[in-house]
């Protein structure tokens, strides 16, 4: 077994095909299919099925521990040059939507400043998308709606927010300043799915109080949620950093509403439980942790996480 055979392997997963691998690898066909076949034979079992070019059972296993090596290789030739009077090499961070919006300028203006021959890859997706990716070692850190824990990862709050109910202007609720969940009782909800961490926890309260929300329809995603309040398709629960900013000398297009008993919501970072980060990942989580700090103070509705 060896690199080539891995590197090939993922890309054929990762390309959706041999033909596709191989101009990713700026290679021939025939090599990719070698080294593919070299490395099925070693192991004694086929790993990519060839009528869809698609990862086997036994590939999926295979690559899970081949995208680890890579991240590992990466990381050794970061640590490398970082020994010297540089940080340098790439970080690999994950964050949900609402959060991207105004931390990813403030975090790459600090990158920029400190670390300069850092490379930061984002990627912008929900907690349910991005845990699973630390868990396999694709992304080094995430921003995640906790809790959001797994036997891989692990994770620490960074801030808190208070939740909000999000209505268009000519809602029923639109000229209320507070509700509380036994008022939302009575209105359909534009919600995040069951099973994801901000809506069970909204479905515990509910619980407690002996009411159910009712949704109206189900998004996993605070983004896309607040864009369906805003283009007047109903009424949202959700963090304060999903609304939206308003262009300077414009009119909300929107009602925020306070909603009294409602528990923060708490953001934080998550990480593989095993392994060394990177130093450009442990230089971007550092960053990460000061710019947030700031941040926070600057934002309505969010407040700072008691120290870990």
């Amino acid at each position: 077994m060896d690199l080539r055979q891995l590197n090939a392997l993922l890309a054929v997963a990762e390309h959706g095909g041999f033909s596709s691998a191989a101009r990713a690898l700026h290679t021939v066909q025939s090599n990719v299919s070698t080294h593919v076949a070299r490395l099925e034979k070693e192991l004694g079992a086929i790993l990519i099925d060839r009528s869809t070019g698609r990862p086997t059972k036994e590939g999926e296993a295979v690559l899970t521990r081949a995208i680890r090596i890579r991240a590992e290789l990466e990381a050794l030739s970061s640590d490398v040059a970082s020994l010297g009077a540089r940080v340098a090499g790439t970080a690999r961070l994950g964050m949900i939507g609402t959060t991207a919006r105004w931390l990813a300028p403030r975090l790459f203006e600090a990158i920029e400043e400190h670390y300069p021959e850092v490379r930061l890859v984002l990627v912008d997706a929900t907690t349910t998308s991005l845990l699973p990716r630390v868990d396999r070692g694709d992304l080094d850190l995430a921003i995640v709606n906790l809790p959001a824990e797994s036997l891989e990862s692990q994770a620490e709050p960074l801030f808190h927010e208070d939740p909000i109910l999000l209505v268009p202007p000519d809602h029923a609720l639109g000229a209320t300043p507070t509700v509380t969940l036994r008022d939302l009782a009575d209105h359909d909800l534009l919600l995040e799915p069951a099973g994801t961490a901000f809506r069970d926890e909204l479905d515990t309260q509910a619980a407690a109080l002996g009411v159910r929300l009712h949704a109206r329809a189900e998004v996993d995603g605070m983004r896309l949620l607040a864009s369906l309040v805003i283009a007047g398709f109903g009424a949202a629960i959700l963090p304060a950093s999903a609304v939206p900013p308003v262009p300077v000398g414009a009119n909300e297009p929107w009602r925020v509403i306070a909603v009294e008993g409602l528990q923060p919501r708490t953001v934080g970072l998550a990480q593989r439980r095993r392994g060394l980060l990177s130093s450009p990942a442990a230089a971007v989580r550092d960053l990460l942790v000061d710019v947030v700090a700031t941040g926070v103070a600057e934002r309505p509705g969010l407040h700072p996480a008691a120290p870990t």
